[in-house]
């Protein structure tokens, strides 16, 4: 009759821990090397834009991405400007997050007015767009955190701007720059003028309730702040690049 083996309970628990740190090791690698390789690489697609789809499908509504990706020196410097003017003013100087802003995010948020305000950079919302999916959950928050060390690591502030510009959501099924500028006001991204750019990043808190198409009184009046700030801040220089001061 064979022996029965036993196992050490020493030894379950010196594979269990050897096992985590491989999955560890290997998600280490692997996401590394994903933001590496989106670089060089556009992303050509995100958790959002698929799961927007099947909300999409779920409404009986039609499949849609309308995206085109459009190079940092060709989208709009006034756009540019707009965008860190708006959502993250110490864009060029912070190292991903704005504990500033966090802070107060987190104290407002302590309320119980049901309203939650956000205290994401640029390069946190670029993490969450095209690394993560959509939510509110600490889990997400730390990966979030995670991502935007890195791509803060290894990508520029060209290429965090560059990216977050054409894979953002700007309408229902319309991401990044190139297709808010067609679609609301029928040129290219590379031409918006001051006024249209600030408009469409007006709306970016929440694209599918608020559109450039048919802005409300409170978007008006965001416009006209952002505009203010634009007018403000002076050209936008990010890295050894400055923007040379876009006209009106």
């Amino acid at each position: 009759m064979a022996k029965k083996r036993v196992v050490a309970p020493g030894s379950i628990l010196d594979r269990v821990k050897w096992l985590g740190l491989k999955i560890l090791i290997w998600f280490l690698l692997a996401s590394i090397g994903w933001v590496l390789a989106y670089k060089f690489i556009n992303p050509p697609i995100t958790l959002l834009m698929v799961m927007r789809n099947f909300e999409r499908k779920a409404d009986g509504k039609t499949f849609k991405i309308e995206k085109e990706w459009v190079d940092y020196k060709q989208i709009s410097a006034q756009l540019k400007r707009a965008a860190v003017a708006s959502e993250d003013q110490k864009f060029p100087t912070h190292h991903g997050f704005d504990l500033k802003a966090i802070d107060k995010a987190y104290k407002s948020n302590k309320g119980t007015s049901g309203k939650i305000k956000g205290g994401s950079t640029i390069s946190q919302q670029t993490a969450k767009n095209v690394f993560l999916w959509p939510g509110r959950s600490w889990v997400r928050k730390g990966f979030e955190a995670y991502f935007t060390v890195l791509i803060e690591l290894f990508w520029s502030k060209e290429r965090i701007l560059e990216v977050y510009l054409n894979v953002i959501e700007m309408g229902d099924g319309i991401y990044g720059a190139e297709a808010a500028a067609q679609n609301y006001f029928g040129k290219t991204c590379t031409n918006l003028n001051r006024s249209e750019a600030a408009l469409i990043i007006a709306c970016l808190p929440n694209p599918l309730r608020w559109t450039p198409a048919k802005p409300t009184t409170y978007i008006r009046h965001r416009q006209y702040q952002i505009m203010r700030s634009i007018k403000q801040m002076g050209p936008l220089k990010l890295g050894a690049q400055q923007e040379s001061k876009p006209k009106k």
